[in-house]
């Protein structure tokens, strides 16, 4: 079967330093995200794993399918005796067209922060 995603995604290097925050706790910081475009939804930046602080995150039981990336996996992230669930996922063996996102992690925008500088 083809998951062809053209017309409805398109990745993007983001010539930006990206950063992930929660509260004041840096999560993540990179010179090297990806940005996935998807029609109907705000655009999202896949960190490489080496810019994530991975210590940070436990792998929860929450999986979803995507027609055109794949399988997602989850993380929920413990901070200060507080819970986030889910707060990012990974796409750990996404179809072909998106192979550029896998070893990469995206965060979920309403429970994070996100900042952007010019490199």
């Amino acid at each position: 079967m083809i998951h062809d995603p053209a017309g409805h995604i398109s990745l993007h290097l983001n010539p930006q330093r990206v950063r992930v925050w929660v509260g004041d706790t840096l999560i993540a910081d990179t010179q090297n995200a990806i940005e996935l475009r998807e029609k109907g939804y705000p655009h999202r930046q896949y960190i490489p794993r080496q810019d994530v602080d991975m210590e940070r995150l436990t792998r929860s039981a929450t999986v979803t399918h995507c027609p055109f990336k794949g399988d997602a996996s989850y993380y929920s992230l413990e901070l200060d005796g507080e819970t986030l669930t889910d707060v990012a996922w990974s796409y750990e063996q996404p179809f072909d067209a998106m192979a550029d996102i896998a070893g990469h992690l995206a965060f979920d925008a309403p429970l994070v922060r996100h900042s952007f500088d010019a490199i």
